[in-house]
């Protein structure tokens, strides 16, 4: 059975989508793998993130012009990162003027073209690799009407609320049918996530500012910290946060703290 994976193609040329396709049809002919694409074709920006803010679409692959009339391809991906998207995205372009913003967003590729298509090739060989270990951070949780998947990466922070759970995601909220400690199990391995108190789960990579027992959160939410529990807390986030700009030689996102005592 071949794997099916759903690629977005945004462009505000018609002509230019249409190259893309013929270039995915190579890729699956040359490499002879057990895949197929389904692609969805955008012609502006706006009309993507108007389809990932209203439909909650979640492509597998993201294939973005940079040039584009509106708002340009380097704003759409950081909209994009902002809403929670974490797909793997390849630029193509006719410049290389915005290169090194594309990776501030997490490109994988930044094609400038006319590309050859063995360059293509392997952009799509490496997106591809990206979106199978991303997998990796997925969990699977019990909701109404069945199970879902969801990116560790997009979990804002947990609540819990007697027998339930809300997950605040970067777009919406979910709500689980599990119990805290059941939660934590799942979570307590990804090195993000830490415990405040016995209601709270936060995903420290979402934490604004930590300052006298409260805790800003990306998503505009304040938790406060139980008393007895500040101090343990803000020993364990100062841990994450230096460890972390330790893995990426300072330059992580910067967050207003407290000094420690």
């Amino acid at each position: 059975m071949k794997r099916l994976y759903d690629i977005a193609l945004c462009d505000d040329e018609e002509k230019a989508l249409d190259q893309i396709e013929r270039l995915l049809t190579g890729y699956q002919d040359k490499t002879q793998q057990e895949i197929t694409f389904k692609t969805k074709r955008f012609t502006s920006a706006e009309e993507l993130l108007k389809r990932v803010r209203e439909e909650k679409y979640r492509p597998d692959l993201l294939l973005l012009d940079v040039f584009m009339s509106g708002k340009n391809g380097i704003e759409a991906a950081e909209d994009l990162r902002r809403l929670g998207c974490s797909m793997p995205i390849v630029f193509l372009t006719t410049s290389t003027e915005h290169a090194l913003k594309a990776y501030g967003v997490d490109a994988i590729q930044y094609l400038v073209k006319p590309f050859e298509k063995e360059h293509f090739f392997h952009a799509i060989d490496s997106a591809l690799g990206q979106f199978h270990r991303m997998k990796e951070n997925q969990i699977t949780i019990k909701v109404a009407g069945g199970f879902r998947q969801i990116n560790v990466k997009e979990i804002v922070y947990c609540e819990s609320q007697k027998n339930y759970q809300v997950l605040y995601l970067a777009l919406e909220e979910c709500r689980a049918r599990l119990t805290a400690a059941k939660l934590w199990e799942i979570l307590e391995k990804f090195y993000q996530f830490d415990r405040c108190g016995r209601s709270y789960i936060l995903n420290m990579e979402h934490i604004v500012s930590v300052e006298r027992g409260e805790i800003v959160m990306d998503n505009g939410a304040t938790i406060y910290v139980p008393r007895n529990k500040a101090a343990e807390f803000k020993k364990s986030y100062f841990s994450y946060y230096f460890d972390r700009r330790d893995d990426t030689g300072g330059g992580g996102k910067r967050h207003k703290m407290d000094q420690p005592r």
